[in-house]
């Protein structure tokens, strides 16, 4: 019997013609769940399967594809992708070439908003503690904005009205398409490194989420992050809340809300110069009144009138009291000698020594004073304390 051997090599070649020869597997739309994502870093090329439940296939998507996409792909998320079926002929792997992939359900712009949000987040750039203050009186404002949108008349205007004084210092840039972000990137470091500002508004009109993309990008929420400028993001309306909204120091609902955040109002300014003007007139005029009241004062009293008389009268006085004293002094002292007299002779009457004087003694029986015959036997040598010394004795 006659065989037609065919190698593997062959037929992974000849399955592979009949796929890529198909013309409804050349482009078709498969709907499935992600899983076994990788991500080669250094090809730019991804790898997954896709799957639901009752099959698997693996699937392929290259660099060129996948620079395009505006999420990151991961496991478990369910995509829409086009693509063309193959074999994969080294190994035999029937599998899918990805072109183009989006989200099934929610937009891709959403997802890779998300996921961006979240990965600053935590990497810190959202919190509180590292935003900058605005500067109460700026004089410098930097814009970045479009230089022929409705956003830049309008700030201009606001800080017009509102404090005149503040040069605007403009950085036309695109707004949105694939060039807006180096632009903005360019623009807000162009600004820190010449000074060109003391506060930087960043901003453009409402839109949609695709027009809105720029203020979304990584870079520019990096450099704004970065500014040592600080930084008001202004980008769109009210509701609209971009990546750039929650990096920047301050977030303002509008580009006419930007400006009167980033300037005091003249009008107030005026009002508060004027009380304080009001004010100072106020103590001025107080410490006047207080100063003229004190000096009136000062010209009645005696020593600015006749001030050689009042010389004179100070030094009678002075004789007077010096007077005063020292009679008040010697009383005392008098007073004082009398008194220690007093108790002097009362002292001395009341001196053991003067009872000694009239004949008597102590008799000490060692240290003990002699009280009763008791107190001694015969024998005893004693001591007899008289007015003019000691006698020594003994008791018969």
């Amino acid at each position: 019997m006659n065989m037609q051997v065919i190698s593997v090599s062959q037929l992974n070649r000849y399955v592979k013609a009949l796929l890529e020869g198909d013309k409804k597997l050349a482009s078709v739309y498969i709907g499935g769940e992600i899983s076994n994502f990788t991500d080669h870093y250094k090809s730019g090329h991804l790898y997954m399967s896709l799957k639901d439940e009752g099959a698997v296939v693996r699937a392929v998507m290259f660099r060129g594809s996948a620079s395009k996409l505006k999420f990151k792909p991961e496991n478990g998320m369910r995509v829409i992708v086009k693509a063309r079926v193959s074999l994969y002929e080294k190994d035999g792997s029937f599998q899918i070439y990805i072109e183009e992939m989006q989200p099934d359900g929610v937009g891709a712009l959403q997802i890779a908003y998300e996921q961006l949000k979240k990965r600053l987040a935590e990497e810190g750039l959202f919190d509180e503690s590292r935003k900058r203050p605005i500067p109460r009186y700026p004089s410098r404002i930097g814009v970045i904005t479009s230089p022929t949108g409705a956003a830049v008349r309008d700030i201009i205007n606001v800080l017009g009205r509102r404090y005149p004084l503040a040069e605007v210092v403009l950085a036309p840039v695109l707004v949105q398409g694939e060039g807006a972000p180096p632009q903005l990137i360019k623009a807000l470091k162009w600004m820190n490194s010449t000074d060109s500002a003391d506060v930087i508004i960043i901003g453009r009109g409402g839109g949609s989420i695709e027009e809105l993309w720029a203020f979304n990008d990584e870079g520019v929420a990096r450099a704004v992050a970065e500014s040592r400028i600080p930084v008001i993001s202004a980008v769109g309306h009210e509701t609209d809340f971009t990546i750039c909204d929650f990096v920047a120091d301050l977030r303002a609902p509008t580009p006419s809300a930007a400006a009167e955040l980033a300037v005091p109002d003249r009008e107030q300014l005026l009002s508060q110069l004027a009380k304080m003007q009001m004010i100072a007139r106020r103590g001025a005029q107080a410490v006047w009144d207080a100063s003229s009241h004190r000096l009136a004062v000062a010209r009645s009293r005696r020593c600015l009138t006749s001030p050689l008389f009042y010389v004179e009268e100070q030094s009678m006085r002075l004789d007077y009291l010096t007077r005063s004293f020292v009679h008040a002094a010697q009383s005392h002292l008098g007073e004082y000698n009398r008194q220690l007299g007093a108790v002097s002779a009362k002292l001395d009457a009341l001196s053991p020594l003067k009872v000694l004087a009239r004949g008597y003694s102590i008799a000490y029986s060692g240290d003990r004073v002699v009280k009763r015959v008791s107190d001694v036997s015969s024998g005893d040598g004693l001591s007899l304390r008289v007015s003019d010394g000691v006698v020594e004795c003994t008791v018969d």
